[in-house]
């Protein structure tokens, strides 16, 4: 199964159960929509996530690969990104902005924030020489 066969499976897990329940993530899974770099294309990823305030916070991690996903490197060049997550009473669809958190205190702190929903973000720091960074999606003003 490719990487797009993957997110493709949980893009449509997560319609089919509104954002819930999604396993192994649980209801911590949410969509992110953004623009390609190079290519301009709106292209969507499922990632594990968590909230701080009004704020959502994902990782880029990819496993602990070697290099960044295509998404982070997309919402650098294009941050003003349109996310799904679980509501209430269906998904919510949000416009954020999204916010590199590439290293620093910053990084390190949620980077342990979301080690605690999601465990294997440790074994993936562990496998890579890179420094996974952190996205914040931030409430457009």
């Amino acid at each position: 199964m490719t990487a797009t066969d993957f997110n493709q499976k949980n893009i449509d897990r997560f319609h089919a159960q509104k954002g819930r329940g999604i396993d192994p993530w649980g209801d911590n899974l949410l969509l992110l929509t953004s623009r390609g770099a190079k290519s301009g294309a709106q292209i969507t990823t499922p990632l594990v996530y968590r909230r701080q305030g009004d704020d959502l916070v994902v990782v880029a991690s990819k496993g602990g690969a070697p290099d960044h996903p295509r998404w982070y490197e997309n919402v650098q060049v294009n941050p003003e990104v349109e996310v799904e997550v679980a509501a209430e009473d269906g998904i919510e669809r949000l416009k954020l902005t999204a916010r590199a958190v590439p290293e620093g205190e910053e990084r390190d702190r949620l980077y342990g924030y979301m080690a605690e929903v999601w465990p294997a973000f440790r074994d993936y720091e562990a496998k890579t020489d890179r420094k996974i960074p952190v996205v914040v999606l931030e409430r457009r003003s």
